[in-house]
């Protein structure tokens, strides 16, 4: 690995073509992958990836360049051709890297290196098993083990000096079942910033029997009405919502293009005054945190709407540079092959103070949703339209039967301001954001009343 004085030489020469910043990312990144289907183990893949990537700023231009070879002789040739490509203004190329301090420490109780691929595999069997015990409805199963270790350094031309390991661990279970001509699908993901210790909070066995029953649940489910109606999103269907409808449209870039609904409104209402809306990497524990972003910036908590006023965006440090701010600790990347982009890590809308059962008997006729598929949202306008995997008629405040096929179509930001009840409770659910490349977040949110939303179905 390279050392502080030779990454100082690196960044003076990716700066001798001008810019105004420059930094380095390292990168050295293994891990296990296992997967279970049609009743035997398909893959096991495990390996480890080294590269890094150095970045310069000129301006509003960004030039880029990376390489799997992280000797001293490469990454200073890297640097010299990334310096030949910018020809602009030089920049202070004299500084000192300064060791950064974060106070964030995620313990590990058991990391996953240490666990053999015999255990590893035996989660996903277990799986496997599991969900064909349900019978011939269930037609097919996935079972996925997946871990990874994440050690990096970065450094810049402000003098900042991180290094940092990051160690996450995921399981997966898909289950598809059928009857006559009906399919459903069954999905659970439980995963952190933790070790192989997942499986004491997440047994495989209880996963899959969710993931199982919720597939065999709703194929006797009848199709779910259609109209405007109030519904009640469950804390158990996670921050989908706030992740795809609201979410994206405060990231920075977006902002910045002018192509997000929430552009130039900072300090206007834009939500209830119920509706508190954070994005925090500090989090312990939870899928998407981390000590220092993939620009060495510490992990921060972050209130993007607080009591339905919008009061700041998540941005990396070349959009805060071109919005006048300080970058919030949301530049983030797949793997050191690309260059940052500002990022959501855990996002939120802050729990309330309502019993969520208190929220349940206020609904005379409704529905009550307690899973979110896929979807699609458009930023500009705030338009979405999601998938419901798992939902129920609510009559006179009781839970009735399942019903299938809901779609819930809606404004993002309308829906944020016709919020009526925020309950108590907080849900998370983990998953990988696919914006440009991936990267790993958690979203969440309490039991949530919305008093109008169109639904679509076919009754």
């Amino acid at each position: 690995m390279l050392i502080k004085d030779e990454l100082e030489d690196i960044l003076k020469a990716a700066l001798s073509g001008g810019g105004d910043f420059a930094d380095i990312f390292i990168e050295e990144s293994s891990g296990v992958n296992v997967v279970c289907e049609d009743n035997r183990i398909e893959k096991i893949i495990s390996g480890t990836d080294t590269g890094a990537g150095i970045r310069v700023l000129a301006g509003t231009e960004t030039f880029y360049g990376c390489s799997p070879d992280i000797s001293l002789g490469s990454m200073l040739k890297l640097a010299k051709n990334i310096a030949s490509q910018v020809n602009a203004p030089g920049g202070n190329s004299r500084f000192d890297l300064k060791p950064s301090i974060s106070s964030l420490i995620f313990d590990v109780k058991r990391r996953p290196h240490t666990v053999s691929i015999e255990e590893k595999v035996a989660v996903v069997e277990t799986a496997n098993k599991v969900a064909r015990s349900y019978g011939d409805r269930v037609k097919q199963v996935m079972a996925r083990y997946m871990d990874s270790n994440q050690a990096v350094t970065i450094a810049n031309s402000k003098g900042a000096y991180v290094e940092d390991n990051r160690i996450r661990t995921r399981f997966a279970v898909n289950v598809i079942a059928a009857k006559d001509n009906v399919l459903q699908t069954g999905f659970e993901a439980p995963g952190g910033t933790v070790g192989f210790e997942l499986f004491e909070e997440h047994d495989p066995e209880k996963v899959t029997r969710v993931a199982a029953e919720r597939a065999i649940l709703m194929l006797d489910a009848k199709y779910a009405p259609s109209g405007e109606m109030p519904v009640v999103l469950s804390s158990e269907a996670g921050g989908t919502m706030i992740h795809e409808a609201c979410g994206h449209a405060l990231e920075a870039d977006f902002i910045k293009k002018g192509t997000s609904i929430f552009a130039g409104k900072i300090g206007q209402k834009v939500a209830s005054d119920l509706v508190t809306v954070i994005d925090d990497a500090t989090l312990p524990g939870k899928f998407g945190s981390f000590r220092f972003d993939d620009e060495g910036t510490p992990a921060k908590r972050k209130v993007l709407i607080e009591n339905g006023f919008l009061k700041g965006f998540m941005s990396d440090r070349y959009f805060s540079r071109q919005l006048g701010t300080l970058s919030s600790g949301n530049g983030r990347r797949e793997s050191y092959r690309t260059k940052p982009v500002p990022r959501m890590t855990n996002t939120l809308i802050e729990s309330g103070m309502t019993n969520p059962s208190e929220i349940m008997s206020s609904i005379k006729n409704g529905l009550l949703v307690k899973r979110m598929g896929g979807g699609e949202v458009n930023i500009t306008n705030g338009d979405f339209v999601f998938e419901v995997t798992e939902a129920y008629l609510i009559e006179n405040g009781s839970v009735k039967n399942p019903v299938r096929g809901a779609i819930l179509m809606g404004n993002g930001p309308e829906i944020l301001r016709t919020i009526d009840m925020v309950g108590w409770d907080l849900g998370f659910q983990t998953g990988v954001c696919g914006k440009h490349d991936h990267a790993p977040v958690s979203d969440a949110q309490p039991t949530l009343r919305i008093p109008k939303i169109v639904v679509g179905g076919r009754s």
